[in-house]
């Protein structure tokens, strides 16, 4: 982990107080030189103190962020965890629920998907629902528009749609999400038909909003319990933040 001079100088600032008891503005520019020189020397003899200083604003920060997201899940509960324009595959009636945002058009988010099916083969109390977020581009909001009419359609299969457009090895766009959707059983004229009687602008504003409300810039992004989790954080990370929910209420104890 390196060191830079915002951390030096923050060092340097937390110790001020005990090394220094009178204002800077009581000083010559003789003494205010002796006291840098002194400051200086003590931290090259000590430089461990600028480990435990990045430490400690590690930590500070690291809860400041936590209390920020656990306030903007509580704000948007409803949003996020039952919102009408979504669907739960694994255990419909689990008792953790964890919600993904993704597009799948995103790299991140396909390589993410076996880590998700790991962990909802070996524990099946997981409600999983699925956030689409479509913010790559418009081939990725006409797929998420043919994803939409498939859960319309036929909610029972909409997780098989899911999986098959996520291990794709081709680029999600209209085309490709009605080919999968075909396979799965529905026509072209149906899934053209819903798209066109009943749009998404609706289910996708409420996604970008709830989004911004939450800090979530890029997929994948989580929400465990009382906590929004960004990134491809792997099967294990999943694990323990559905263990810690079960074990104390919140993502992290």
């Amino acid at each position: 982990m390196g060191l830079n001079f915002k951390m030096i100088a923050a060092t340097a600032v937390a110790l001020l107080p005990a090394l220094m008891p009178l204002p800077a503005s009581a000083l010559d520019d003789a003494q205010k030189k002796e006291m840098g020189d002194f400051i200086r020397e003590y931290l090259m003899e000590n430089p461990e103190i600028m480990l435990e200083v990045q430490d400690a604003l590690q930590q500070k920060q690291d809860a400041a962020r936590l209390e920020k997201s656990a306030a903007a899940v509580t704000t948007n509960k409803d949003t996020i965890f039952q919102s009408s324009h979504d669907l739960a595959i694994g255990n419909p009636k689990g008792d953790v629920t964890v919600v993904e945002f993704f597009d799948y058009n995103c790299g991140y988010c396909r390589r993410a998907h076996p880590d998700m099916e790991a962990v909802l083969e070996k524990d099946k109390n997981i409600r999983y629902v699925l956030k689409e977020f479509p913010i790559l581009g418009p081939d990725s909001l006409a797929a998420h528009k043919v994803s939409d009419a498939v859960r319309k359609l036929a909610p029972e299969k909409y997780g098989d749609f899911f999986r098959a457009m996520m291990t794709s090895g081709e680029r999600a766009d209209e085309a490709s999400a009605i080919a999968i959707a075909a396979v799965l059983g529905m026509t072209e004229e149906a899934i053209r038909a819903k798209m066109a009687e009943s749009p998404n602008e609706q289910s996708v504003q409420e996604t970008y909003a709830l989004a911004t409300s939450l800090g979530i810039t890029g997929t994948p992004s989580y929400v465990i319990g009382n906590e929004m989790v960004p990134g491809a954080v792997g099967s294990a990370a999943i694990e323990d933040k559905v263990g810690n929910v079960r074990s104390c209420g919140k993502a992290t104890c």
